[in-house]
């Protein structure tokens, strides 16, 4: 069952012995908490919420209560924070010299106001109970300021030696994953945004080899493991191949945001003619009939035109066509208002035909669909 107890711990005493090393995590408070337990997101403040944190102490202000969470009493540190990481970091962050609030670093300040930020008093609650409680009270916790995300909820729910080395490849900032990836995947890891789609394409590569799988799925089936090598390896593979693949000096606008893994399942043991797709792609891209750049490189391994999202007729271009065919079907000859009917290329853009008014004719809906699905 939980129980809950008040503490007031000042400033001065959190921050002492405050330390940020891959082999012992991040420590405070003389070394008894644990400030960034497995379930925690990275830290995401940046220098202006950092100075409001420090502002807001200053001026006597009271920040918002902290949760702790007791652990068993042979732990080798017996608290970890819940909820208040990220103004617990501003705090440490501060006091250790790594920011500056007025200008002024906190060795830079005179005696009064360190002394005021030190003895400053802190209200924590300090919660006991079982895991399964801790990570249900974390969830339901208002997370003041920065609402967690879907793959930070995830993280908690699933936190375990897994999530742990995950997020060593994929969530620390210039991470391994963000090295590589940076020019290809959308977002930054400290939101998780990598580890998200590494889970995602992971749990798709899965599903199109005969096994069925999510992303959660995924996350839940090796919560336990001790590695995440396998997730790990396939983002490399998927991205490697892509850089090795198309010239990403050349063609990085158009090549960020893909869903590299799938083409990587379809293509990556077939020969492909390198040359031959940069020369088209180089085309495709001066191509103003293309609404969306980013769909060259898929239609270019598939031939799928849908991924192009090609000029449509406007409405003035249509209107006209329309009353040059007496409202009449191009195709059947039916009559009919203009709103059942729709533009259609005469010539296709395959076959160089382009979105004006001389390549247009106006079809009812089912010969445009019959004359499409030829």
């Amino acid at each position: 069952m939980m129980t809950i107890k008040q503490l007031e711990v000042t400033v001065g005493e959190i921050t002492n012995g405050y330390i940020n090393s891959e082999e012992q995590g991040v420590r405070g408070y003389g070394g008894l908490l644990d400030i960034r337990p497995p379930y925690q997101r990275e830290f995401i403040y940046n220098e202006k919420e950092q100075i409001a944190v420090i502002n807001t102490v200053l001026k006597g202000y009271p920040l918002n209560v902290m949760y702790w969470v007791k652990r068993s009493e042979d732990a080798e540190c017996p608290y970890e924070v819940m909820d208040g990481q990220q103004r617990t970091l501003s705090l440490c962050l501060y006091v250790a010299g790594t920011f500056a609030y007025d200008f002024k670093n906190f060795f830079n300040q005179p005696a009064d106001i360190r002394k005021k930020i030190l003895d400053y008093k802190l209200t924590v609650y300090v919660c006991e109970g079982e895991e399964s409680e801790k990570l249900e009270w974390f969830q339901t916790i208002n997370i003041a300021g920065k609402p967690l995300n879907e793959q930070e909820i995830r993280n908690a729910i699933y936190a375990g030696p897994f999530v742990s080395d995950a997020k060593r490849h994929f969530s620390k900032t210039n991470c391994g994953a963000y090295r590589l990836g940076k020019d290809l995947v959308n977002g930054t890891p400290i939101r998780q945004d990598f580890l998200k789609k590494a889970l995602e394409w992971m749990a798709d590569h899965e599903t199109r080899n005969g096994k069925p799988q999510t992303a959660v799925g995924y996350m839940s089936a090796h919560q336990h493991d001790l590695s995440a090598g396998p997730l790990w390896s396939y983002f490399q593979n998927v991205l490697n191949w892509a850089i090795s693949t198309f010239n990403i000096k050349k063609f990085k606008k158009i090549m960020k945001g893909i869903d590299w893994a799938k083409f990587y399942d379809k293509f990556h043991e077939q020969a492909l003619d390198i040359n031959d797709m940069e020369k088209r792609i180089a085309d495709l891209i001066g191509d103003d009939e293309i609404q969306k750049q980013l769909g060259i490189i898929p239609y270019v391994l598939t031939g799928d035109e849908h991924h192009l999202d090609l000029r449509s007729f406007p409405e003035k271009i249509k209107l006209a066509v329309w009353e040059k065919q007496q409202h009449k079907c191009a195709m059947c000859g039916k009559e009919l208002d203009i709103e059942f009917m729709e533009g259609d290329h005469i010539t296709p853009w395959r076959d160089k035909g382009r979105t004006v008014i001389e390549n247009c004719q106006m079809l009812c809906r089912e010969c445009n669909r019959r004359k499409g699905g030829k």
